[in-house]
């Protein structure tokens, strides 16, 4: 397995897959990247030499924002975006969908697992009620 941006890419796909497993990286990216490598997409990862490897790895560092260094700047527009209180960032804090999406129904990736609201089991609503009976 070979090391691109600190990342372990696998050996047994195909090198415009492969290369996907890096954070920045789409499929529409690495046509450009393997076209200035000179590499055939069709080619397995593991097929690769070493001067192949260290020349993909250049050009990617050179070329794209990857990895950390996207994952940091990502980071930071969404914290700024928070300090300045704006409709966005407040979305953000919140933790609901930023981009206008409804969120009385769906959402539920964002919001996370439905809660049931203003329902008691059965033993909870009895004890509930003989508490108040006696106060």
């Amino acid at each position: 397995m070979a090391r691109i941006s600190g990342v372990d890419l696998p050996n047994e796909k195909r090198l415009d897959i492969a290369l996907t497993y890096l954070y920045g990286v789409g499929r529409t990216n690495v046509i450009g990247i393997l076209e200035k490598a000179g590499l055939d997409r069709a080619r397995k990862f593991k097929s690769l030499t070493d001067d192949e490897v260290s020349k993909l790895t250049k050009i990617i560092e050179k070329e794209t924002m990857v990895e950390g260094d996207l994952r940091r700047s990502v980071g930071d527009s969404i914290k700024r975006l928070i300090d300045i209180k704006s409709y966005r960032g407040i979305r953000h804090a919140r933790r609901l969908p930023s981009r206008g999406q409804r969120t009385r129904t769906n959402a539920r990736t964002k919001r996370g697992k439905r809660m049931t609201v203003g329902a008691l089991k059965k033993e909870d609503r009895a004890k509930t009620e003989t508490a108040a009976a006696t106060k």
